[in-house]
């Protein structure tokens, strides 16, 4: 039967697929304790699974920075505008900082973290779908068992090759 592919092939019979996470310490683990990924259906789940994560907590912090970094102007704007130099404005420049910077604030700043979280959702959903479908091809073509970290691994790599890309890069001597 030359050229056939056996489904599973290399798979323990007792194999079921482990529950999410799986994570073990891999520093002389304990025979049995290690736990492995088979199927492509599984590295690819994985994998999805670990880049939201890594990619969301990554737009998350960004967000929340964001955010913090709005609440801090307008704190400053409203102690501007309650010092003497801030009363002493014109009607028209009081209004272009806001009668209420920090009400204002409130008002819109919700939007940024929206915003992160779905077009960070959104990459992760490509990069990790992108690395788990390669990485279960090249696991199931040689017939490897792929250790539970694998993804994890991967997850913080998709994570870190989008927080380098977000940097220009000058080149030249």
């Amino acid at each position: 039967m030359s050229g056939s592919y056996v489904y599973g092939a290399g798979v323990p019979s007792t194999y079921k697929t482990p529950k999410f996470p799986a994570l073990y310490w891999p520093v002389r683990a304990q025979p049995g304790e290690a736990q492995y990924l088979y199927y492509l259906s599984d590295i690819y789940r994985y994998t999805v699974y670990w880049t939201l994560i890594t990619i969301g907590s990554a737009h998350i912090c960004v967000a929340s920075w964001a955010v913090l970094m709005q609440f801090t102007s307008a704190v400053q704007r409203r102690k501007y505008l309650a010092s003497p130099a801030g009363r002493k404005l014109g009607a028209k420049n009081r209004k272009l900082l806001g009668e209420n910077p920090v009400g204002e604030t409130l008002g819109w700043v919700w939007v940024v973290p929206l915003v992160y979280i779905i077009s960070g959702g959104l990459e992760a959903l490509l990069a990790g779908t992108m690395v788990g479908l390669v990485l279960g091809a090249v696991y199931n073509a040689g017939y490897f068992a792929m250790s539970t970290w694998t993804p994890l691994f991967w997850g913080v790599i998709n994570m870190l090759v989008l927080v380098v890309s977000s940097f220009r890069i000058q080149g030249g001597l």
